[in-house]
């Protein structure tokens, strides 16, 4: 029986995007590649929820904000394989460290990570466990899990826009095997995003902060995509991780900011 492509599309998204993996029969027979982008923001949702009830579950039981919100980030790291925190890496590295185009992206193939690569790892988790430890101070638990969510849905939007945006740096790379993303794509991707978020927003009473938060997070996205296309001329499969990243880490941070 064949799965409509909705289906298909949205399995290949959380098989390439965590470590999960589905059964063969809800699988495409041809990869999706960029067609499948408009689930992305679907895919991080999914992949939150455990890591949403982890947080919640630990400060229910007792933990303190920040140690539930770092049990958090290893769950979430585990289920998908730090496949954006190594992209993070990498463009650090590579952005900032490669005194050219050419060099930038030799060094992003480069699996081991330098000094910015390094330290770009350690603020993101420091960052998002601190934001969400902030967010359970100031919401409660339950709210502060709904709002995780929240926050990897936008990400990946993130992450999608960049990929519409910019084309391929390298031509034989892994992220121009898996084509670009089309405007339609891009609208859905970045519709959904916007309605999970809102939702997630109405739910855990914070609407107009979560606007905010999606407002901030498109700004970085945008910001960060220039600055990438200025340094390398297109976008790598490490710059979309980054992408990811730094919208998660903005969306989350003015949450806390105009709590």
């Amino acid at each position: 029986m064949k799965m409509p492509f909705f289906i298909t599309d949205l399995a290949s998204a959380v098989t390439f995007l965590t470590r999960v993996r589905l059964p063969g029969l809800v699988m495409a027979d041809i990869p999706a590649g960029a067609r499948a982008a408009w689930a992305y923001p679907l895919a991080g949702a999914i992949a939150t929820i455990a890591p949403a009830i982890a947080l919640a579950g630990f400060v229910w039981i007792g933990a303190s904000p920040l140690i539930a919100a770092l049990i958090a980030m290893l769950v979430s790291i585990m289920i998908c394989g730090g496949l954006h925190e190594d992209g993070l890496a990498d463009a650090a590295d590579g952005l900032f460290g490669g005194r050219d185009r050419e060099k930038a992206l030799s060094i992003m193939k480069d699996s081991h990570s330098g000094v910015f690569g390094v330290t770009a790892i350690v603020l993101s988790l420091l960052l998002r466990a601190a934001a969400l430890a902030a967010l359970v101070t100031q919401y409660g638990p339950l709210p502060a899990a709904l709002l995780f969510v929240a926050a990897a849905t936008a990400g990946r939007g993130c992450l999608v826009l960049q990929w519409y945006i910019l084309p391929a740096a390298r031509r034989e790379g892994a992220a121009a095997a898996m084509g670009r993303p089309g405007i339609r794509t891009t609208a859905a991707a970045e519709a959904i995003a916007l309605v999970s978020c809102v939702a997630l927003g109405i739910a855990a009473h914070t609407l107009s902060p979560v606007l905010a938060g999606l407002a901030f997070a498109a700004v970085a996205s945008l910001l960060f995509a220039a600055f990438v296309n200025r340094r390398i001329a297109g976008h790598t499969g490490d710059t979309l991780g980054a992408a990811a990243q730094i919208g998660e880490i903005v969306f989350l941070l003015t949450l806390v900011i105009a709590a």
